[in-house]
């Protein structure tokens, strides 16, 4: 069976290992110790949200979870135990605060965890994914007792047990949209003491299976008796025999690429003596620095003491072509200046000349108030 309680200050529980346990904080305990106290009569409807944590530390035990939807909703902390807690007592800090006082009250709820029975955790555990139910709504005493009712019918065992609860979103599953009332989905695990019925076993069909790959709903005999209430995707059902579990342990063969057992590890000792780094500084920083310098003052000497200059060039080179070069810098030279200024005298070429055949002199092409200035060098022969 599941154990439920209600919220009461420094209470005791005793939860089970491997049985689901559901604790509500209820927001009208509280609602009389926060100030200004309602009058007889007068009803009192301030937002109120819980903060859980172990004793000591700021969250709390890995199996224990708390969720609580509004500030206008009470809080469930749930969650099943783990063999490893039992015997241990677990004090779970609970701080509610007032929203429009800030107002806040402390309680403390002490879980003993007791070692469950010789078969617990049961050999047979089947984990159900219901699309229309959110864990909250699951965790209530009356819908969670139909939900194992219909799974009694269709499993018959001897006894039945809740396991654990998990909201898809901590499965990875994603927020659904705020419309037609979508719900985010809820994992029920439940562990019996006999086999799996043969509805449960029709998930394992091949046809299903294969219609389960096409995302195609598979046919399922018993999917009738949950249909009126939960809606159960059967393609994510997970069936688990754990009388037929293997130990996967295998002995470590020693060979090639495993390293060889080094003995227990002994960290330094905590008197280690200090260490000088002055002359690893120098060797990091003045070797390389006196090395550059030295090149440095190499390719300056080569650079700037070591010019030949202009006179050892022509005393090297041969005078024709000194003076070939010479004559090309000169008439370069008288080009550049006819360029910049077109009104020096005109070139022989456009000066008068005598007539070949009858011996006249010929005016010169061009008269002196012709614009020159758009006159070329040299003109075409006709």
């Amino acid at each position: 069976y599941t154990i439920l309680s209600k919220v009461h200050s420094d209470r005791n529980v005793y939860p089970s290992a491997g049985v689901l346990f559901v604790h509500v904080l209820e927001r009208e305990y509280f609602k009389g110790e926060f100030p200004p106290y309602p009058k007889p009569g007068e009803i009192s409807d301030d937002p109120i949200t819980f903060n859980t944590n172990l004793m000591g530390y700021p969250d709390r035990p890995g199996w224990l979870r708390y969720i609580q939807r509004t500030p206008y909703s009470d809080g469930v902390l749930y969650g099943s135990p783990t063999v490893e807690n039992v015997g241990k007592p677990t004090i779970i800090e609970i701080t509610a605060y007032n929203r429009r006082t800030f107002e806040t009250a402390r309680h403390n709820l002490i879980i003993n965890i007791m070692s469950a029975e010789v078969d617990f955790p049961l050999p047979y555990q089947a984990e159900f994914f219901i699309r229309n139910m959110n864990v909250e709504e699951m965790l209530a005493s009356e819908v969670l007792g139909d939900f194992l009712g219909a799974v009694k019918n269709v499993w018959q065992p001897e006894r039945l047990n809740a396991i654990n609860i998990t909201s898809a979103l901590d499965r990875g599953g994603r927020v659904p949209l705020p419309i037609n009332d979508m719900k985010e989905g809820v994992y029920v695990m439940v562990g019996a003491d006999v086999p799996f019925s043969s509805c449960l076993r029709e998930v394992e069909n091949p046809q299903n299976q294969l219609r389960c790959s096409q995302e195609m709903e598979p046919v399922i005999t018993c999917d009738k008796k949950f249909r009126t209430q939960f809606h159960i995707d059967w393609c994510k059902i997970s069936l688990v025999d754990n009388t037929k579990q293997v130990s996967t342990f295998q002995e470590v063969i020693r060979g090639e690429g495993i390293l060889p057992d080094g003995g227990e590890y002994k960290p330094p000792s905590d008197t280690l003596k200090s260490r000088d780094y002055y002359s690893d500084f120098l060797i990091t920083l003045a070797v390389p620095s006196a090395i550059a310098l030295v090149l440095f003052l190499i390719l300056a000497y080569i650079m700037c003491c070591r010019r030949e200059g202009v006179e050892k060039r022509n005393m090297q080179t041969p005078d024709i072509q000194l003076v070939h070069h010479s004559a090309i810098q000169k008439s370069t030279k008288e080009l550049r200046d006819m360029s910049k200024n077109r009104e020096m005298a005109w070139p022989l070429s456009t000066l008068p000349v005598f007539h070949p055949v009858t011996g006249e002199i010929v005016p010169a092409l061009h008269t002196d108030s012709y614009d020159n200035t758009s006159m070329p060098l040299m003109q075409t022969q006709q």
